[in-house]
């Protein structure tokens, strides 16, 4: 049976794909049907009826949005009739719509607005009685009810891609509007993705609301700084007065393809302010001649990271940063077995899944571009979500379709279980047959608290699945056990059809892995100079730093995402102080431009001898992601060996489980203005009794030589006595395991 399909469009002669619909096909075709409420990556709105066309035989109108093509048919898209319905749809549209044009923050880019001067609404021929509709004020969020005209765009993004569901449509007929969905006020994740695809000004951002006009902003195109998901983003800047710098006043995103959470949209703001001292500059360059290390964040670009391990190479000093080193341990170990040093699978991968495993990670808040490709697999293409880890996330509850619980620390016990179950009719080799034959797989079950029922049940959901993805979470970076975990994840994706994603912690932990010759961060040192890190003299585009530094949304450079895409950074904003290159100059580094070391990028990590004005930054027509350029494939020597499952740990009592909350990641979300900080310990009413503690309580964490002082907050979404502590707040490492036993003490 064929999977094309042949018809005509205005007389041209279209193929399309099985599947597809009429306006898919048109768009390929470089046809030009109108649309008020389509959306790419969501299933057909289908309520504004402006993409109506004719279909020679049929009688009536046809919605190109939902309607496949059938073999033969002449399908037309403009004619007087179609003209007609159009413009009477837009006087529809219109016949209330109040003309706040002048003042409205949609004016300039509004669909309303474009279409009806396209179709030429110069009168009215329609009236309805005028309503009083209250703005609504959702926090980062306000809603205009009498500027919505119910296309569904939010309701659909919110719940087929973002997953929060937390918006629905109250109908009644012209009183109709939008809603919080089962609260009185908007209960979400706050990604804003509500206010990106609304064609009116609606849904708009509370902090920008009356700020601008879109005709005064400048945009530039980026890449979210955030988490390592390489979302593609847009700084809108003006400048603000003749002795003012630029600044920005809002993101933006392609909506039609990406999306972005609320730190990427709201959380814009951690750009640095200096000026150059030259006193403090030599100081720098002091302490670093000086230092014995060198310790920093993946906070930062290729260029950089290229820069430092110059550094070390001409200073002899250390490197350390235990992110991407224990990153980079987990990859190896991982291409010792796969034979190759990047992972199989992306994002796009996890979208057009249709079953899934995903373990060690509390994914919606660790990497939201993962969860929202997890939701559209979900909600496109009814995948099966195994969805595998010691606590319940309430986030995930309307996409996974399995929740396999285990014990804290059993990670490798439960990598060994899956390899068991998932490998049983492979082709494996006699070694890794007989290292199965072996597994106690009683005792693996017993101490892990994953049942054969449960694997059973996920490989019975699996049967008929064609595209199968296994994600690993950053639970497995600092586990003890870490290699042989890799080294299991390497088998399923080696003898099984899965493709394996492995999600790094921040926004370039790829990238200063393949760089960087890190030292493990585990000597009691004293000269250490920290960059965007803890040091006797520190180096930050933050204010704890005694030199500061440009951030990344001021900086040229690169960065490498979790699909092991090499992305550009541009600068939104200009800076007057000193860079990491103006250091390395003065040591003898010397290169005119940080931008000049991106061709210069180590081939063995996969780089491009690629020069950095060279490197696109958009998004193709039809979603194809045409930023930066792929990592090269890079083959790696196979002799990496299964070593016997070590006894699984125990932990009892109250543990802590170190995971940031909804809208942080670091200490850089953590110094802008719009997004919550939520610096509380939260937990459920069984841990609560078991520290001995009350909602509400100030407390001390006891972690061995650390004590960290939090407010106790009761968390009826939370179940056993494993609490979640924030990391957003606190110069958080990476470099020991997530789940951490504890003694909890109330302060009096």
């Amino acid at each position: 049976m064929s999977n094309t399909i042949n018809f005509t469009i205005d007389g041209k002669n279209i193929v399309a794909e099985k599947g597809e619909t009429i306006l898919q096909a048109a768009r390929k075709a470089g046809i030009y049907i109108p649309t008020m409420c389509y959306i790419s990556k969501t299933s057909p709105c289908a309520s504004c009826r402006i993409c109506s066309v004719e279909v020679e035989g049929v009688d009536g109108f046809i919605l190109s949005c939902n309607t496949p093509p059938t073999e033969g048919i002449h399908v037309k898209t403009n004619s007087n009739e179609l003209e007609r319905e159009r413009q009477n749809i837009m006087k529809l549209y219109d016949v209330n719509h109040p003309l706040e044009c002048g003042v409205c923050d949609k004016s300039g880019e509004c669909d309303l607005q474009n279409m009806t001067l396209e179709f030429g609404v110069a009168q009215q021929d329609f009236s309805a009685k005028d309503q009083l509709r209250t703005v609504k004020d959702w926090g980062l969020i306000n809603y205009d009810p009498a500027l919505c005209i119910m296309c569904e765009k939010c309701v659909h993004v919110c719940n087929e891609v973002i997953g929060d569901d937390a918006i629905e449509v109250k109908f009644g007929g012209y009183s109709s509007t939008i809603i919080p969905k089962d609260s009185e006020t908007l209960d979400c994740t706050f990604c804003g993705e509500c206010i990106a695809v609304c064609p009116v000004g609606a849904l708009v951002s509370s902090d920008f609301k009356y700020s601008a006009n879109a005709w005064e902003l400048s945009r530039v195109p980026s890449t979210c700084a955030h988490c390592s998901a390489g979302c593609p983003l847009e700084y809108e800047t003006r400048h603000s007065g003749i002795n003012a710098d630029d600044s920005i006043y809002r993101v933006k995103n392609n909506f039609e393809f990406a999306s972005l959470c609320g730190a990427g949209r709201f959380g814009f703001d951690f750009d640095a302010k200096a000026t150059k001292n030259e006193a403090e500059f030599t100081n720098a360059l002091g302490k670093i001649e000086n230092a014995e290390a060198i310790r920093f964040t993946s906070m930062i670009t290729n260029e950089e990271a290229l820069i430092l391990q110059k550094m070390k190479e001409k200073l002899g000093l250390k490197l350390f940063n235990e992110d991407a080193r224990l990153y980079g341990v987990f990859m190896k170990a991982y291409a010792s077995v796969s034979g190759k040093l990047h992972a199989s699978a992306s994002l796009d991968a996890v979208k057009q899944a249709d079953a899934v495993v995903i373990i060690g990670t509390r994914i919606a808040t660790d990497n939201p571009g993962v969860r929202y490709a997890l939701t559209t697999a979900a909600r496109h293409n009814g995948a099966r979500i195994v969805y595998a880890h010691p606590m319940e996330d309430a986030l995930m509850k309307n996409t996974a379709t399995q929740f396999m619980k285990y014990e804290a620390g059993s990670e490798e016990g439960v990598m060994a279980l899956l390899a068991n179950e998932l490998l049983k009719n492979s082709d494996a080799d006699e070694a890794t047959r007989s290292f199965l034959l072996d597994l106690d797989l009683g005792y693996l079950e017993a101490e892990s608290n994953v049942g054969d029922d449960e694997l059973s049940a996920m490989s019975k959901s699996f049967m008929r699945a064609q595209k199968k993805v296994l994600i690993i979470g950053s639970d497995m970076f600092a586990h003890t056990r870490a290699a042989n975990i890799a080294k299991l994840a390497a088998l399923i994706e080696k003898y099984t059809d899965f493709s394996l994603l492995v999600v790094p912690n921040e926004v370039n932990t790829v990238g200063v892995s393949l760089i960087c010759d890190l030292d493990c961060d585990d000597e009691d040192l004293s000269k250490i100079v920290g960059y965007n890190a803890s040091g006797a003299y520190i180096i930050s585009a933050l204010e704890d730093g005694n030199l500061r530094v440009s951030a990344l949304n001021q900086q040229e450079g690169t960065v490498v995402s979790i699909d092991n895409r090499v992305l550009p950074l541009n600068a939104a904003l200009g800076f007057d102080g000193y860079e990491l290159n103006d250091i390395a100059c003065a040591l003898g580094i010397e290169s005119e431009n940080t931008i000049d070391y991106t061709k210069e990028l180590p081939s063995k990590g996969g780089f491009k001898a690629v020069e950095f004005d060279s490197l696109e930054n958009f998004l193709g027509a039809f979603g194809e992601d045409e930023r930066g350029y792929l990592l090269d494939s890079v083959d790696c020597q196979m002799d990496g060996e299964l070593e016997e499952i070590a006894d699984l740990p125990e932990y009892n009592g109250t543990v802590i489980y170190n995971a940031n909350p909804v809208l942080q990641f670091n200490n850089f979300t953590n110094v802008t203005k719009q997004l919550e900080r939520d610096t509380a310990l939260r937990g459920s009413a069984q841990f609560a009794a078991a520290a001995k503690i009350s909602d509400g309580d100030t407390i001390e964490i006891h972690l061995g030589d650390v004590i960290e002082k939090r407010v106790f907050k009761l968390d009826d979404e939370l179940k056993g006595t494993i609490a979640l502590n924030p990391t957003f707040d606190s110069s958080y490492n990476y470099g020991s395991y997530r789940f951490l036993k504890s003694k909890i003490v109330r302060v009096m």
